[in-house]
């Protein structure tokens, strides 16, 4: 989370609405408590600014991404599998 005064991630999440969760996870993150600001990550802020978990999942969620005013994604598959299954995904969208 950085300098608390000039915060790139620290901005995106509390604009998104998440204030509270940002500053508990900044706190935490610049007291040196790594796992304690990873703790404050909730599953609720996963589910809304990230496209995780199974392929399914994934392509329910992209599908309602696409319908609102997303325009564009930042894909990081880890490995060879996830990278296919993406790739999958998107051709499947036509």
């Amino acid at each position: 989370m950085g300098a608390r005064g000039r915060n790139f991630y620290h901005s995106l999440v509390t604009r998104y609405g998440y204030v509270s969760e940002a500053e508990e996870i900044q706190d935490r993150f610049l007291s040196g408590d790594r796992d304690g600001a990873n703790s404050a990550v909730t599953d609720e802020m996963v589910d809304e600014l990230a496209l995780v978990g199974p392929t399914q999942r994934i392509a329910e969620m992209l599908m309602a991404w696409r319908s609102g005013p997303v325009t564009t994604i930042i894909a990081e598959p880890h490995d060879e599998h996830s990278l296919q299954e993406l790739a999958r995904l998107r051709r499947s969208e036509g």
